[in-house]
């Protein structure tokens, strides 16, 4: 099967051979119509009958040509949506692979020292990678199912740590039926954690917000930071995200990160 690039190129030699059929058609139609010159003729040295089949297999040619190129562009317009689709399922499956070889090694640890608490983290994990992998896959989820992926992330996190971490989480959705690409928020909200929590000993706090309403779907995180360790703002989680987006909400998102006085902020809105 041709790339798109070799399609591309095909498809212009195909429009300029189309365009040097039209060319003769349009020098004939403008003496004509535009001109008014009756005596316009078609292959004036051949007898009426002649010059009428020719110019009716010319135009039939030049019908077929146009109707040609009109697959052909849909079957380019085809294989970039295919490529496209490809791209973001290869994108979805590189989300957080990392947090869950974290949380089975601190599970490794556990099991000696805890056997009821590692027996609740296995639970609420397993919960996690099953979103992960069947939700995952889909194109779109209910932002209901997001919503309770991101809580139960969160409630995760309050299990595995041991020192005291302020987390907030404000959803309010008047609108039940949106929908959402799966694992969009997990990246920024996966991020707060890496880059927050992990390295502050006390005061360490993530809060979120989420809202929809009115077509439009808005998600903010906001945590603190050591100073000494630079969040992510241009990592692999960020670009993923800012590609993902890219593909699936061309022109209908808005992404918005700053970090100052120890406090790292993330704003996406969405217009799904």
């Amino acid at each position: 099967m041709m790339s798109i690039v070799e399609q591309k190129k095909w498809l212009w030699i195909k429009v300029f051979i189309l365009i040097t059929l039209a060319i003769p058609m349009a020098i004939l139609g403008y003496e004509f119509f535009v001109l008014g010159n009756d005596s316009v003729t078609f292959l004036g040295d051949y007898p009426p009958l002649v010059g009428n089949l020719v110019l009716t297999y010319y135009l039939l040619l030049l019908a077929i040509g146009v109707l040609w190129i009109m697959v052909q562009l849909k079957a380019v317009l085809k294989l970039k949506n295919e490529n496209a689709k490809n791209e973001l399922l290869h994108l979805q499956s590189q989300v957080n692979p990392h947090f869950f070889f974290n949380m089975l090694n601190n599970l490794y640890g556990l099991v000696d020292k805890d056997t009821a608490q590692a027996k609740a983290l296995i639970l609420k994990l397993s919960e996690l990678m099953r979103y992960s992998i069947y939700e995952g896959e889909k194109p779109l989820v209910s932002l209901e199912e997001e919503a309770d992926y991101l809580n139960n992330y969160m409630a995760l996190h309050r299990m595995r740590y041991h020192k005291t971490i302020d987390i907030q989480c404000n959803i309010t959705m008047e609108d039940s039926t949106a929908m959402v690409m799966p694992l969009l928020f997990i990246i920024l909200l996966e991020n707060a954690f890496k880059h927050g929590v992990e390295n502050l000993r006390d005061h360490a706090y993530v809060h979120i917000n989420l809202t929809a309403g009115d077509g439009v779907i808005d998600f903010d995180v906001e945590n603190n930071f050591d100073t000494s360790e630079l969040p992510e703002t241009q990592g692999i989680g960020i670009k993923n995200l800012k590609r993902r987006l890219e593909l699936a909400y061309p022109k209908k998102h808005r992404l918005i990160i700053t970090s100052q006085n120890e406090v790292y902020k993330v704003q996406l809105q969405l217009q799904p």
